[in-house]
């Protein structure tokens, strides 16, 4: 039986592309640049939803509190936003006011994960910052009923997906190549 301990692949970048790649699209709908259509919901459900639970479960495996905390929570969000879409039976859909407490309690959640990574490098406090204006505007998007206050968020969001983009390759080049070739 050997003693040597194998390596485990770094889950983050998964996680990061998932959440990336998914609020990048979603918020080119939001920004009034492309219809919400499947193409959206079905990317929440396999890299939103699925990319980052599996990164997320993970990233706890490997004792990372803050990142399987966070790819679990947000993996849950595109599954429950998915569901908010397709599933509501008649008479429970979701109304504006609704999703606005929705999109609020997220950017609470999301600003004290903003909090914790004052500790990570800068290009991770870009993506949790973004993300908490994000939150903050889509909710008061959906509070004042004011489409400009969507798309100003969507445009928000798609610099936020970006940065999370950024963030994951990055890490898988630097971690290719041994050494720091996109900074973080």
């Amino acid at each position: 039986m050997s003693t040597e301990t194998k390596k485990l692949a770094n889950p983050g970048p998964l996680g990061l592309l998932g959440f990336g790649m998914t609020t990048i699209l979603l918020n080119l709908h939001n920004a009034n640049l492309i219809p919400l259509s499947m193409m959206i919901i079905a990317m929440g459900i396999a890299l939103g939803g699925l990319a980052q639970l599996i990164a997320g479960i993970f990233e706890l495996k490997q004792g990372n509190t803050f990142a399987g905390t966070a790819f679990v929570a947000y993996g849950s969000f595109w599954w429950s936003l998915v569901a908010i879409w397709t599933l509501a039976p008649k008479g429970l859909e979701a109304d504006a006011i609704s999703m606005g407490y929705y999109l609020l309690v997220w950017g609470f959640f999301t600003f004290f994960m903003f909090i914790g990574t004052l500790t990570h490098n800068r290009t991770t406090q870009v993506v949790f910052g973004s993300l908490t204006l994000l939150f903050v505007l889509l909710a008061v998007g959906d509070f004042t009923g004011i489409a400009s206050i969507k798309v100003a968020a969507g445009i928000v969001g798609i610099f936020c997906g970006g940065s999370a983009f950024y963030n994951a390759v990055a890490q898988i080049i630097n971690g290719e190549h041994n050494k720091k070739i996109f900074p973080l």
